[in-house]
């Protein structure tokens, strides 16, 4: 993988690596790191047994780390869930 990237974020695509719902799309909109430079960074940076623990659980049926996947379409990376925060405050649901 030749992208210079600094330990934030490196960091932040582990991060958005493990997370199930967060798309390998997402990452490379945000950070240009397609699917196998993931892989090989994962791979890189985390002990073997937790890579291999990601690995299986991204390539079984539980992920959604595909779009093809999905059956919504996406048009921003926000969870629905995620709250507001406006005037330094959080919004109430």
């Amino acid at each position: 993988m030749n992208k210079n990237l600094n330990l934030k974020e490196i960091d932040r695509i582990i991060e958005m690596a493990w997370e199930d719902r967060t798309p390998f799309e997402a990452i490379q909109f945000q950070f240009g790191v397609n699917e196998s430079e993931v892989i090989a960074l994962m791979r890189s940076e985390l002990k073997e047994s937790s890579f291999k623990l990601w690995r299986k659980r991204v390539n079984s049926g539980i992920s959604q780390k595909h779009l093809k996947k999905r059956n919504e379409e996406i048009s921003r990376f926000k969870c629905n869930r995620q709250r507001v925060i406006s005037n330094n405050k959080i919004s109430k649901r």
